[in-house]
């Protein structure tokens, strides 16, 4: 498997690049913002794009949804309780003096249980709501994806709309903790943890 790691934009969100070394076949995880040093980071491995997977809806994740899916044609997907957030990312942007595009709407819905396959890799869908209503995590090996639901050390904000801090320590406990210590963490902002970090050390998980 190929991984890339990106911080994008103001915010420096993690945008992640997961490839299929033998089909070339790529999913790109939170394209927040500039797509052009997204594309450039995808064809240095000539990486074909299937899929722009959002863990969330907030501006810094999907701010370059709309040019890498004019790039590349690959298909757009959300949970759907996320969807209203992706015709609104400039407004949600511009009330944090920054600029993004609004993104298109998705080409898909995707929920818990699902699962997204490209070349020889699958990404198992879980829903990890608590940051936002549709937020999703991915998994897959070993490696899991979970947007702003948890970072090394701390959690997600639940002050947003569609936040709530009950519901996304549940998540975290409930969803994501099961999956094993050794599970590698890739967070929406900041490095990378595991699991077994996380539980040790966490004060809001401990």
């Amino acid at each position: 498997m190929i991984l890339k790691t990106l911080a994008v934009g103001p915010i420096m969100a993690n945008c992640y690049i997961i490839g299929c070394d033998e089909t070339r076949h790529a999913a790109v995880i939170d394209p927040g913002d500039e797509p052009d040093r997204i594309l450039k980071a995808l064809a240095e491995d000539k990486l074909t794009v299937k899929y722009i997977l959002n863990t969330h809806g907030h501006f810094d994740h999907v701010g370059a949804n709309k040019r890498l899916k004019e790039v590349t044609g690959a298909q757009l997907a959300i949970h759907p309780d996320d969807v209203p957030m992706l015709d609104a990312v400039g407004m949600a942007a511009a009330s944090f003096g920054m600029s993004a595009e609004n993104s298109p709407p998705p080409d898909m819905l995707i929920s818990d249980g699902d699962t997204i396959s490209f070349g020889g890799i699958s990404l198992k869908v879980i829903h990890t709501p608590g940051h936002s209503l549709g937020g999703i995590s991915f998994h897959t090996n070993g490696y899991l994806f979970v947007g702003d639901t948890l970072f090394a050390g701390s959690i997600g904000r639940t002050d947003f709309p569609g936040g709530d801090y009950n519901t996304l320590i549940a998540s975290v406990k409930n969803k994501l903790f099961p999956l094993g210590d050794e599970v590698k963490v890739f967070t929406g902002h900041g490095p990378d943890t595991t699991i077994g970090e996380e539980k040790r050390t966490n004060p809001f998980l401990r």
